[in-house]
């Protein structure tokens, strides 16, 4: 386990699908040794497969002795940055993971509880990323791919002590970069540079938010 300065994890996907860059990664790549509000961020990059994403996880964890963990994943469907407000339990994939896997209703872990909220202060890191210019809102699904896999373990691995005792963590969705987009979702891709500030100023408002924001964040769909 790392020593010294706090440490604050921060991971990202290689490409997966059709896509030869994957922007969750880029962006942590971008910050990583980045000084935010006292703590070091070390990046890592996660294999887009089920259960490998974990084991690399978990040695990310135990590494850095993390006392915050964000993990980033990419979803092509977004136009602005989205935290993450609970990870399930099920792995059911649309298409094949890098391995070429394929779960269907499978759950991530066959002990594990149904489902996990993330205890960053997601309204407080939506706020902060609005304020600092860039369009964020709050998520109530990270789907059921991979992106879900690693935020339902991250919440594992806290739930069972694998960090600090007061580590916090949870998942953020980022939307595409520019040209990746198809031509019909050219107007949800973001610039690199907007994204890497707006994640930036989600990680200080972890950082320094205990308490989060009381407001409204619900979707009636």
């Amino acid at each position: 386990m790392a020593h010294g300065k706090h440490q604050i994890l921060l991971t990202g996907f290689e490409p997966f699908g059709e896509d030869s860059v994957n922007p969750s990664w880029e962006i942590a790549r971008a910050l990583d040794g980045a000084i935010i509000e006292g703590a070091i961020v070390r990046s890592v990059r996660l294999p887009c497969v089920f259960g490998d994403s974990i084991a690399a996880l978990d040695r990310a964890i135990a590494e850095t002795g993390p006392m915050l963990i964000v993990c980033l994943g990419y979803a092509a469907n977004r136009s602005d940055i989205t935290p993450e407000r609970v990870g399930i339990n099920i792995d059911d994939a649309r298409i094949p993971d890098n391995a070429g896997n394929r779960p269907i209703d499978a759950p991530v872990l066959a002990d594990g509880p149904p489902a996990y909220f993330c205890t960053l202060p997601i309204k407080a890191m939506t706020q902060a990323m609005r304020d600092a210019g860039v369009a964020a809102s709050v998520s109530n699904t990270a789907g059921t791919f991979v992106c879900n896999h690693i935020c339902y373990a991250v919440m594992d691995r806290l739930a069972k002590g694998a960090a600090r005792k007061d580590a916090r963590g949870g998942f953020i969705h980022v939307p595409p970069l520019p040209g990746q987009a198809s031509r019909a979702r050219d107007a949800s891709a973001m610039e690199l540079g907007e994204q890497v500030k707006g994640i930036r100023a989600a990680i200080a408002a972890a950082m320094t938010t205990r308490d989060d924001l009381r407001l409204s964040a619900g979707q009636i769909s």
